[in-house]
């Protein structure tokens, strides 16, 4: 959390990097056709915009008018549009992109500023919806002053097309672009009519551009894969990459390299037998070594419709491990097979200077299938963590995977780790790799059907690369930190090039469809105007070389009312707000500790400072307005995040980078489980998860994130018809509910009684400790039980110390 406005602390945004990023969707279907499709950019004629006639139209108010004759797209009450509904209108068609903790900005700077409840915003900058967005394929129009975007509250003159800028009130031209008969027209332009445009550079207006087949510009997927596995789990990955290689789009250009002792290079051009160059993995590839791979004879890169038969031989001839070393000490070169695929995919431009780089036709990306830790050659660590200079030897493993991750950004690949097994495989050196190159790193039990699924979306949820990210605020609003998978930027990335140009830039480790950034802002003096303007901008390529400049604009009122304040903050989109600044500071066993006090702290605070003390008691009241936040950030006190629920240091660590980058969705629900009961003609019925809904007579999904747990009363089970119409309905909603989501999750399911069920039981609140009375009036659902089926509902949970919901707040000496 950034200092408070006023102090003597620097307000200059500090960057927060997660060491994990994730949050893209499902796979698409694939196309047949052995060429991708590329997108269809219509050249727009500057005079003869699209219409778009049902876009309501900017109202602007008489005083905002400036000279010029300069005037709004529409006054207060023309065509029925009201400054209400158009910033309704225009708070809905960013959501996707862009959500705020509250939908007004009070308008003093102390109560905004209380940095219990804070303030500020999730960006998804590289999300994609359907209907796509309005696509403009000329030169965004930028104020020449502070470089914000033209955008739909910006006001107009129609007969010269000069338009004043919403942050800094100065005039610009236009070259007559926006010059317009009347003021109704000037909706026919979509950046003047919508808050969220793409502006798309193609690239077939610049001098020199040649068109080349898609199969030579498709970027290249590099399989880089442990060779040190049992026959339990190379039979299993076996079968994984089969149906991945079997997935994959027949213009994909692939390699495939394994690792062990030494590395090995597979030659895509024999068909015969499985043919390999190997290189020992003992140290660093030589400039020798390279030239030989980059010049030799073999084709370790090819188009998957031309080698698909090829690249499956060798995977079906990959061979277990033959010797007698436990898993943790067998010899595993990771960090020179690394060296060798970025050397692969970066081809004879290894030659060239070290600050450029060949593009290979997109952001490239590695699939490191991982069995164990690294012991041999560069950024390896010894077998054993009680070698006496094992710290030492720790410390340079993390900082040379790091600089190959950094090596590895610079070229445009991204390196996803996709780790399995029951071997430990020191997450702490991994982590850096994945990284810094703007992949992510995930764990599975096996090299199974979850490990499969996550290799097909793991190539396909990447939106672009090479991004920047420019968020623009009204005069009074300082950014004060930004949570999320970027860096600060680097001198040329064109940031600065405006006088005074105030907005916060971050420089995009990757862009991809579901991945988020936190924002947090506060205030550095009093609101006195009526609305306070933000615009995102993400500038990246797609995948498709075409330059794209998403800029999202939206404004948010001002109001002198606490209660108004309250009124619109939205529970939810703060808790994963406040979830992800206290997730960032939770590096250690001991902060984990101080991080769950702090949640309590916080809940006071917010009491302290909103709520009101109840009449003849000792209790404070929790604001109204805001009931669900408390809950969310009791399951954030007790779940994977902060609790004791993830046995391993290693896995809590993942699990909290994941979060850190994951888009809105996948991060509340990682945070506060989503329960649902299954009831006749397989319908569901959302319920608050707590524990009394494990009864006998019940079916019940709980989705956590990245794990979905289908658990299943005793009396259900022994109806076997009634069981099995119940296990098909559980299955196809958790298949729905995840089909969009990376990484995928694991899916347990389980019987009452059974070992695995307190799986479930630890993520539900124990409501069960509650009276009948309060149990009722967070579960009604309890209400159609008789005495008797509550009596042995109770009776049939092992006692705990853990507490509930209502005895939590009870502690703080807040009302529930």
């Amino acid at each position: 959390m950034g200092p408070p406005a006023g102090s003597g602390e620097s307000l200059l945004p500090s960057f927060s990097i997660p060491s994990q990023y994730a949050g893209p969707h499902g796979p698409p279907m694939f196309n047949s056709p052995p060429r991708p499709p590329q997108p269809d950019y219509h050249v727009q004629q500057p005079r003869v915009p699209p219409n778009f006639a049902e876009i309501p139209l900017a109202p602007h108010s008489p005083a905002q008018l400036a000279d010029h004759g300069l005037s709004g797209l529409s006054g207060v009450g023309i065509h029925g549009v009201t400054e209400e509904d158009f910033d309704a209108y225009c708070l809905s068609a960013s959501a996707p992109f862009l959500l705020f903790s509250a939908q007004k900005v009070f308008n003093e700077r102390k109560p905004m500023n209380t940095a219990s409840l804070g303030f500020g915003a999730l960006v998804c900058p590289g999300r994609e919806i359907e209907p796509s967005l309005p696509v403009i394929v000329h030169e965004p129009y930028r104020c020449q002053n502070c470089g914000a975007y033209v955008n739909q509250h910006c006001t107009i003159a129609p007969r010269t097309g000069f338009w004043s800028c919403t942050f800094c009130n100065k005039s610009n031209e236009s070259n007559g672009e926006y010059r317009a008969p009347r003021v109704e027209d000037l909706r026919n332009w979509p950046e003047l009519a919508t808050s969220v445009v793409n502006y798309v550079d193609s690239g077939t207006r610049r001098p020199g551009f040649v068109s080349v087949s898609d199969s030579s510009m498709t970027a290249p997927i590099m399989l880089l894969i442990d060779d040190s596995l049992d026959v339990e789990h190379l039979t299993q990955l076996q079968g994984s990459l089969h149906t991945f290689l079997d997935s994959l789009s027949p213009a994909t250009r692939i390699g495939i390299v394994t690792y062990g002792r030494t590395v090995s290079v597979f030659d895509l051009s024999e068909s015969t037998v499985a043919a390999a160059d190997v290189l020992p993995g003992d140290s660093s590839l030589s400039h020798e070594l390279k030239q030989m791979l980059i010049y030799g004879t073999g084709v370790y890169l090819a188009p998957i419709h031309v080698c698909l038969s090829e690249a499956r031989s060798i995977v079906s001839a990959l061979r277990p491990y033959r010797g007698c070393l436990p898993e943790a000490k067998r010899e595993r070169c990771l960090g020179t097979a690394v060296e060798v695929v970025l050397a692969l995919i970066q081809g004879p431009a290894t030659e060239l200077p070290v600050n450029t780089s060949k593009r290979s036709g997109g952001r490239s990306r590695v699939l490191v299938c991982v069995g164990g830790p690294t012991t041999l050659g560069p950024g390896s660590l010894p077998c054993s963590t009680t070698h006496m200079n094992y710290a030492y030897m720790e410390e340079n493993a993390i900082k040379h995977m790091g600089y190959l991750g950094q090596e590895a950004r610079r070229l445009d690949i991204a390196l996803d780790i996709l780790c399995a097994g029951t071997c430990p495989v020191r997450i702490p050196t991994l982590q850096p790799l994945a990284s810094a190159s703007g992949g992510l790193l995930v764990l599975h039990d096996d090299f199974g059907e979850v490990y499969c699924t996550n290799l097909q979306r793991a190539v396909r949820r990447s939106t672009g690369f090479g991004g920047l990210l420019e968020i623009r605020c009204s005069d009074d609003v300082v950014v004060t930190r930004v949570i999320g998978p970027g860096e600060e930027p680097r001198g040329d990335s064109g940031v600065g090039q405006f006088r005074n140009d105030t907005s916060t830039a971050v420089r995009l480790l990757s862009v991809e469809d579901c991945q988020a950034f936190a924002i947090t802002m506060e205030l550095e003096d009093d609101i006195e105007e009526s609305h306070v303007y933000f615009q995102i901008v993400a500038r990246y390529t797609s995948v498709h070389q075409a330059e794209v400049t998403r800029v999202v604009t939206v404004r948010l009122p001002t109001t002198d009312s606490i209660s108004d304040y309250l009124h619109s903050v939205d529970d939810e989109v703060a808790a994963v707000l406040i979830a992800k600044r206290t997730v960032l500071e939770a590096k250690t066993t001991r902060d984990v500790a101080d991080m769950r006090a702090s949640v309590d702290e916080r809940v006071k605070d917010i009491a302290a400072k909103f709520g009101s003390y109840i009449a003849k008691s000792k209790l404070r009241a929790f604001p109204s307005s805001l009931s669900r936040l408390p809950e969310l950030l009791f399951h954030l006190k007790r779940g994977p995040l902060l609790g004791s629920i993830i046995g391993h240091e290693d896995e809590r660590a993942v699990y909290r980078n994941l979060y850190l980058q994951a888009g809105f969705d996948l991060s509340l629900r990682m945070m506060a489980p989503r329960l649902l009961m299954h009831r006749e003609a397989g319908t569901f019925e959302e319920l608050p998860a707590h524990d009394v809904a494990m009864q006998s007579d019940a079916v019940i999904v709980l989705d956590h994130g990245i794990d979905v747990f289908i658990w299943t009363g005793l009396r259900v089970v022994a109806d076997e018809a009634r069981n099995a119409e119940a296990q098909a309905a559980c299955h196809i909603l958790a298949q729905e509910l995840t089909e969009q989501r990376f990484p995928a999750p694991r899916m347990l399911s389980f019987k009452e009684a059974s070992s695995q069920a307190r799986y479930l039981q630890s993520r539900l609140i124990p409501a069960h400790k509650d009276p009948p009375y309060e149990q009722e009036a967070r579960f009604p659902q309890l209400r159609v039980l008789t005495v008797e089926q509550r009596a042995r509902l109770k009776s049939s949970f092992v006692p705990t110390d853990d507490l509930s919901f209502c005895e939590w707040m009870r502690s703080l000496k807040l009302n529930v």
